[in-house]
């Protein structure tokens, strides 16, 4: 009986210690399986994150277990969440190049303003006195122009304003063309078309850097022309009889919006050229996002 108890003992150490290594053999297998398919899935990531830039930032996201802009809406192109595609497009006018566009928009906003208040005032006498009775009196006396004095005058005005029509009319010309282009490149940001078609911001910053160059003649052009008219007989003429009846503001010089459009276009020398900067810079990046599906798939 001893024998057999201690040979069933010794029976059963053996199968335990057996169990044991299976067991040992089965916990170091099973982590191998589970490791291939989790590094196949790292190496499938680490292509996906390569192929699209939103990918790497889901990851990065769910790895510190915060939700990201991927997580939140399905994908950018979805057509069922239109409100996050709305904001995600919003966020251009929050990056480098939508400020300088909103700015080249403003500007050429500005400048219409100051040529259209000179294009706007056409400054004409108006012979109130000659109305007779209290308009005499009140608008009357020493400082009113009257009968031939009053028509000399009125066709002073009418020559001087069809005289200074022509620099406001194209500054307002060119500032419209200006705006409009701005808001064409504000629309094409915002709804990511230089991504589609890289081109296209080859094609901008072509376009800012004429348009930075084109401000210099321009500038010139506007101060000449203006000299010109505040140089000819009529604007003199005109000044002497105002300045006879004691009227002021009627001088032959350049009034407070003729110098702000020129800053104004000044300004435009400044902000083109810094939008083509950054349109070539972004033609590069985009670039070099479009091709790294190639380069992976040359692995």
């Amino acid at each position: 009986m001893p024998e057999s108890s201690q040979h069933h003992h010794t029976r059963d150490k053996e199968y335990s210690s057996r169990d044991r290594r299976d067991e040992y053999r089965e916990d170091r297998r099973t982590p191998d399986r589970e490791d291939r398919p989790r590094s196949h899935r790292e190496k499938q990531r680490y292509a996906d994150t390569q192929r699209d830039p939103r990918v790497h930032e889901a990851t990065r996201y769910h790895s510190q277990g915060v939700p990201s802009y991927t997580e939140t809406s399905s994908s950018y192109y979805d057509d069922s969440q239109p409100y996050h595609q709305t904001l995600y497009n919003l966020r251009y006018f929050t990056t480098s190049r939508g400020i300088c566009q909103a700015m080249e928009f403003v500007l050429s906003l500005l400048i219409i303003i100051c040529a259209g208040v000179n294009h706007s005032n056409s400054g004409r006498y108006r012979d109130i006195a000659s109305l007779g009775g209290l308009y005499q009196y009140y608008y009357g006396g020493a400082n009113a122009f009257t009968g031939a004095e009053a028509q000399k005058v009125q066709r002073l005005d009418d020559q001087f304003y069809q005289l200074k029509l022509p620099p406001y009319v194209y500054s307002m010309a060119c500032g419209g063309a200006l705006m409009f282009y701005a808001c064409a490149t504000l629309a094409l940001g915002v709804f990511r078309m230089p991504y589609r078609f890289p081109p296209l911001l080859l094609a901008e910053a072509l376009l800012d850097v004429l348009i930075g160059l084109g401000f210099i003649p321009a500038i010139a052009f506007y101060f000449i022309k203006l000299q010109e008219i505040y140089s000819n007989p009529i604007c003199k003429e005109r000044e002497a009889m105002y300045s006879s009846k004691g009227h002021r503001g009627f001088e032959c010089n350049l009034n407070g919006a003729d110098i702000a459009g020129g800053l104004f276009g000044v300004l435009g020398i400044i902000i083109f050229p810094i939008s083509a900067v950054l349109a070539i810079r972004a033609f590069i990046r985009v670039r070099k996002m479009k091709q790294r599906p190639t380069e992976d798939n040359n692995l």
